[in-house]
């Protein structure tokens, strides 16, 4: 009996010693990774956020602590990061908001979604954390989002407190401003309930419950401070700074490796933004069309692929780029290939590649097609936007250089002039070459669509056929002269 006793017994401590083994805070086997979240909720932080994690990982980390500062940012982007945060199975994830000089000390909106995707929740005295509900700006100010969008993140924040431990019912008041919660006391400490919840203990426990007071009441999203958090059994721990920070989390500060986004974060972060987009799209249009009316293909077409290059490889560094906005811009810009050296002049087949350039620079700017919640909606009228004033930029623009650079030598190069725009000195030159060549024959020096320049001898002119598109190097005939225009046609 005593053998068997003692049998029990060393198993027993084996059995406890084995599992002491596991639970252990695996925090100093490996460096401990801070990754800060002090801006707003956006795709530049998505790629930010994903090289963080590869490289903890590759670190072996066993623990990466998301410092969360931020007002909330874009729907899409949030959810983007709770998966990621959510498929690191190989650590634990701490979401700590800190009251550091220079924060905001808040989590909310998409910082709360953010923060529930991890594994502990831990915030500085003098934090918040909540109003998680999806909204949009509009000429009103800011509107609550279509329940449609608002069901989808409701869900996902029940999802995530259900799987990381958190009380559903706290998670979801964030998001639904509907809902009611009440402190009731309970086996685990207070806590806070639904009504639907507390009925549901009153018939399971065979008991009234208490309600204590109404913390959240019907038409008011909840936002909890740090003590709350802690109270209410959400938040695992309020600390003060980061020093405080590792001392719960038993870590030494030698060991931990805090993550700031490096030049290159930076730099596509600038290629990407709005204004530098903008920039691009229109320089890259202005010389798309200075392309256009050139002959050949030269230097404004070169400028033109550069810059819509730096656009779309900004947009695919962000995860927005992707097959149809390539085969747009591809098709587009056969298009205006075939509209300058085939047909002649510019007319359904230019502008329709130009619009097929337009809407792959709209999709580039955003990660969906066709917009189905109000956010989207938004998110493509600000894209459209800004490629739209980036064409009426770039028509501006060429209107100014048409009007300012007309006596310019690289201009005259760039685009054929009519007869109406040469200088008088040159006009009137044109006018005594062009005199009586009715018949003479001559060379075409470039293509004819349906302007362009030829030779007859020692001169070289500018001419126009009926429309007929010619090839350079073709022979050709003046057949009559309108005023100071050299009309001309193919020779045979």
């Amino acid at each position: 009996m005593k053998k068997i006793t003692f049998l029990v017994l060393l198993f027993s401590i084996t059995a406890l010693h084995t599992i002491s083994g596991q639970n252990r805070s695996p925090v100093q086997d490996g460096p401990v990774y801070i990754i800060p979240v002090n801006e707003e909720i956006d795709p530049f932080l998505v790629i930010f956020l994903k090289r963080s994690i590869v490289r903890a990982k590759e670190a072996k980390s066993p623990m990466i602590v998301f410092e969360l500062n931020t007002f909330g940012g874009r729907v899409d982007s949030a959810l983007e990061i709770t998966s990621l945060i959510g498929s690191v199975s190989w650590a634990e994830t701490v979401a700590y908001i800190p009251s550091a000089s220079g924060g905001t000390g808040v989590s909310w909106s998409a910082g709360a979604l953010i923060s529930f995707s991890c594994d502990r929740i831990v915030m500085d005295a003098g934090t918040s954390m909540g109003a998680a509900a999806p909204v949009y700006q509009s000429s009103e100010g800011m509107v609550m989002a279509e329940e449609k969008t608002v069901s989808a993140v409701r869900g996902q924040m029940a999802a995530l407190a259900e799987k990381n431990g958190y009380p559903r019912s706290v998670a979801l008041a964030m998001v639904d401003d509907d809902l009611e919660l009440y402190e009731v006391e309970t086996a685990e400490g207070l806590r806070l309930l639904t009504p639907d919840e507390i009925m549901e203990m009153e018939r399971v426990t065979g008991r009234e419950i208490l309600r204590g007071r109404l913390l959240s009441a019907g038409g008011k999203l909840l936002t909890l401070t740090a003590g709350e958090m802690e109270r209410y059994g959400v938040s695992s721990a309020t600390v003060s700074g980061r020093d405080s920070l590792f001392g719960y989390l038993g870590i030494a500060g030698s060991s931990v490796v805090i993550l700031e986004k490096n030049r290159s974060d930076w730099l596509v972060a600038f290629i990407s933004s709005a204004a530098v987009t903008s920039l691009l799209v229109m320089v890259g249009l202005v010389a798309l069309y200075l392309e256009v009316t050139s002959p050949g293909f030269g230097i404004p077409g070169t400028i033109a692929l550069i810059c819509f290059a730096v656009v779309f490889a900004a947009s695919t560094m962000i995860g927005n780029m992707g097959s149809l906005e390539l085969l747009l811009f591809l098709a587009g810009v056969v298009l205006l290939l075939i509209e300058i050296f085939i047909i002649p002049g510019f007319g359904v087949t230019g502008i329709s590649g130009i619009i097929l350039i337009l809407l792959s620079l709209v999709l580039s700017r955003q990660d969906f097609v066709v917009p189905e919640f109000v956010w989207q909606w938004d998110l493509f009228r600000k894209n459209l936007l800004y490629v739209s004033l980036s064409l009426i930029g770039a028509l501006i623009l060429i209107g100014v250089l048409m009007i300012a650079l007309p006596q310019s030598r690289l201009f005259s190069r760039l685009v054929l002039k009519s007869d109406a725009e040469l200088p008088p000195d040159e006009k009137k030159h044109q006018s005594q070459e062009s005199h009586d060549r009715i018949g003479e024959r001559g060379t075409a020096l470039t293509d004819l669509r349906p302007v362009g320049k030829a030779r007859f001898g020692e001169d070289v002119l500018i001419v126009q056929t009926d429309g007929e598109y010619i090839e350079k190097d073709c022979d050709l005939i003046v057949i009559r002269n309108e005023g100071l225009r050299v009309v001309v046609r193919k020779g045979v």
